[in-house]
């Protein structure tokens, strides 16, 4: 399993699978990040938390946990 966490800088994967439950997952869900989007990792903070990525059209930072909770192919 391919995680958002687990992407280089500068490639695109496609979401599969949101894991996680309740307010982590809605909240994932309310940022843009659902199954099927187009996500691009921008840049990677120098000790690797956050991740910033671009998701419809906009610049999105996320914790290294909460990537780890989208699956990618």
């Amino acid at each position: 399993m391919n995680t958002l966490k687990d992407v280089k800088i500068g490639n695109k994967a496609k979401v599969v699978k949101l894991h996680g439950e309740g307010a982590i997952k809605r909240r994932i869900m309310d940022m843009g990040i659902t199954k099927g989007v187009e996500v691009r990792v921008r840049k990677v903070a120098p000790l690797g938390d956050p991740i910033e990525i671009t998701v419809r059209g906009y610049e999105l930072s996320l914790r290294k946990e909460d990537a780890q909770m989208i699956e990618v192919e």
